[in-house]
């Protein structure tokens, strides 16, 4: 019997890594998850966007119209950052999956991190002034930046089990 041949690749498989964190986020809005992986395809860390640690989702805006205090904006912590902050290792030199391209904010920590490669998915802010900076900042520090096309696509329903 010969190997099967048609698996998903490291990229694709930390990219679901990536979609699989995304669900822990109470956004209404937008889900992003981050995967962070050594050379040695160890997972060093994970992380999704949502509130710091001790402010309560159920007292922070979730919102995205209205003053900067009335809004999500101000308070929640993104993916990529959860993920590089969460780690109890280096990042040095590691890879960051994720599925929306990093902001500027964020691609201020990835290059401080050393973080060296970055794989996303969506780049649903392109062109956007912040998108700009980042993709300049993460370009001149020598951060490799790949767009993953071929995704895993996470479809998760909860379900009661009536056995129990």
């Amino acid at each position: 019997m010969e190997k099967r041949e048609n698996v998903v690749s490291w990229d694709e498989y930390f990219m679901g890594l990536a979609h699989l964190s995304a669900l822990r986020s109470k956004d209404p809005n937008t889900q992003v998850g981050a995967a962070i992986v050594d050379e040695n395809h160890r997972v060093v860390s994970v992380g999704y966007n949502g509130f710091p640690k001790g402010c309560s989702d159920d007292e922070f805006p979730w919102g995205r119209d209205g003053s900067v205090l009335d809004t999500k904006y101000a308070f929640v912590v993104h993916a990529e950052l959860n993920a590089i902050l969460n780690s109890k290792w280096p990042v040095s030199g590691c890879t960051l999956y994720v599925s929306l391209f990093p902001c500027n904010e964020c691609a201020k920590a990835i290059i401080q991190s050393g973080i060296r490669r970055v794989v996303y998915e969506s780049d649903k802010y392109n062109g956007v002034d912040t998108n700009i900076a980042s993709k300049r900042m993460l370009k001149a520090a020598g951060v490799e930046l790949s767009r993953l096309k071929n995704t895993i696509s996470l479809k998760v329903e909860k379900t009661i089990n009536p056995e129990i």
